[in-house]
């Protein structure tokens, strides 16, 4: 039986039977059936319902003339990355705004989440990093297609045509490998920046750990951010039309 957080075994212990029943849908089983709930997924099920609950709060008290500072926060990382698809991406950004905002706040609140006693960053489990690299880069391939069709293909075909074969199979592996390198990326510093935090926690006094912690916080934000700018560009890079 692995180790489970409190969460965890909560959900395994009125869930499990739920979960065992989605699983036999896709003809899977889970390696422990009385636990089929990994933390990692626990995890994601509370940063779920916890941005559920930010955004019906921030819905509730929506306001043009006396907005919260919810409102705020919300509509200032939107602005910023609206901002920032208008300079990477160009015309139509604004219809990619939405997805880069919710993917760029899902993983800073995974990123965020394990800073509380109780609970783990599931982004520090490889899993979660791929699923996030997965659907994006679904996301950008099919928009690509989307807005050059049949021609979205010249992408990986490069300008000359006798090279044609063998750029093709390089841009092939070369968007293959970005999701790895999306993957790898978070996940490599998030698990490290956890397992630091850990480690000084159990050796030193608070003060110490504390500096950790923030560190932490500072490296939640820049990795979010990069992924969200790698997102950008590659959605920008599918989306353009080659001449």
């Amino acid at each position: 039986m692995p180790e489970q957080l409190w969460i965890t075994a909560f959900l395994n212990k009125y869930f499990a039977g739920v979960a065992n029943a989605i699983l036999g849908v896709f003809h899977l089983h889970a390696f422990y059936p009385q636990a089929p709930i990994p933390n990692f997924v626990a995890m994601q099920i509370v940063v779920f319902l916890l941005l559920v609950l930010v955004f019906v709060l921030v819905r509730m008290r929506l306001s043009v003339e006396n907005p919260g500072p919810l409102q705020h926060t919300f509509e200032s990382i939107y602005g910023m990355i609206d901002q920032q698809g208008q300079e990477v991406i160009g015309h139509g950004h604004a219809k990619f705004t939405n997805y880069l905002v919710t993917l760029g706040i899902f993983i800073l609140t995974c990123n965020l989440i394990g800073l509380i006693p109780g609970f783990e960053a599931p982004t520090a489990v490889p899993s979660v990093p791929l699923g996030c690299a997965l659907v994006t880069w679904i996301y950008y391939q099919m928009y690509g297609f989307r807005a050059n069709g049949p021609g979205y293909i010249k992408h990986f075909l490069g300008p000359v045509w006798w090279l044609a074969p063998l750029m093709f199979v390089i841009e092939v592996a070369s968007h293959l490998a970005r999701i790895l390198s999306l993957t790898v990326r978070l996940f490599a510093n998030m698990f490290a920046g956890d397992m630091v935090t850990l480690v000084f926690f159990s050796l030193a006094p608070i003060a110490v750990p504390v500096i950790f912690m923030l560190l932490h916080v500072g490296v939640s934000f820049i990795q979010t951010y990069i992924f969200v700018l790698l997102a950008t560009v590659y959605i920008g890079e599918a989306v353009a039309h080659e001449h």
